[in-house]
């Protein structure tokens, strides 16, 4: 018998609440990537850890009690797409981090209510307006003051933090098609299962032991942040909508500069005031936008 799928619900505040705590655990896996970089652990084996254990820890709490049930899902290909974005998000944002500062891989990422305003057009067929494209350009302007493109300050890497960008987006975009469909515990089965089975070789090919307790600390810590993370974001997308709580992860850059600062002594710099709040603007003027058009749909022509 398939299990009781919890529906969708209209509980904004609850949603906002629960994806400001997924938000810090996200930081926290972050910060235990770049921390196991820097001790010299490879990036395949500290993304493998991260999935391996956050599926151990599924595994240990529904299929004692779900068993086969766990597996069964409503709609299996947009499962399967899901855990494949959030696999590359992962990949690309945990490479990142080795060589770019936890402020700037974050405020790229911040790039995500701006993207998934653009695949709102092919993925759920909505219109965007000029006001929204040019929002959403003037946001990748503030990017560039980030990065600084032809500068001794850029990274490539940089690139790769932008695509973890574009997989972010897909990957909260496929969460919501799966709210009231699939329980949170099938959508957290399939993407810890997935990413496992496909880094399992690339990981023990060149697999370096954490030499010290903390960092030990980290490599373990990675699994379970990620475990509650995604568990907090995918019951906060049962509650509201991500054009609801996208806004919300501009409060991650308080997380990340405080991370940043206070454990790697890399605070951030001026090119970042002035490019961040450029692209929380643009994402604050998409989100208020949209909040606006959709008032206008539901009032009654007099």
């Amino acid at each position: 018998m398939k299990p009781t799928v919890a529906p969708v619900e209209e509980r904004s505040l609850m949603g906002i609440g629960l994806v400001l705590l997924a938000y810090l655990m996200f930081t926290a896996i972050d910060s235990s990537a770049k921390w196991l970089g820097l001790a010299g652990l490879p990036v395949m084996q500290i993304v493998f850890a991260r999935y391996a254990i956050h599926l151990g820890i599924v595994s240990a709490v529904y299929l004692p009690t779900r068993r086969m049930d766990l597996l069964r899902s409503g709609n299996l290909k947009i499962e399967v797409l899901r855990a494949m974005a959030l696999l590359g998000s992962s990949l690309c944002n945990l490479t990142a981090v080795r060589y770019l500062p936890l402020t700037v891989t974050g405020s790229i990422l911040f790039t995500m209510p701006l993207i998934i305003c653009a695949l709102s057009v092919p993925f759920l067929g909505e219109k965007v307006g000029w006001r929204r494209w040019t929002a959403i350009a003037v946001g990748f302007v503030g990017i560039l003051i980030i990065v600084r493109p032809g500068t001794e300050a850029f990274h490539p890497a940089a690139f790769l933090s932008l695509a973890g960008a574009v997989c972010s987006a897909l990957y909260f975009l496929w969460t919501r098609r799966l709210a009231g469909v699939d329980s949170a515990a099938t959508q957290q089965f399939y993407g810890a299962v997935l990413a496992t089975a496909v880094l399992a070789p690339l990981a023990f090919a060149d697999w370096v032991w954490p030499a010290r307790a903390v960092d030990w600390l980290a490599f373990v810590g990675i699994g379970i942040a990620g475990y509650v993370g995604h568990q907090l974001s995918t019951v906060a997308h049962r509650f509201a909508s991500p054009t609801v709580l996208a806004p919300f992860a501009y409060l991650q850059i308080i997380y990340l500069t405080a991370a940043s600062w206070l454990i790697f002594n890399q605070p951030p710099d001026i090119w970042l005031y002035i490019g961040a709040p450029i692209v929380i603007g643009s994402g604050l003027y998409i989100w208020l936008r949209e909040q606006r058009l959709s008032r206008a749909a539901v009032e009654p022509v007099g």
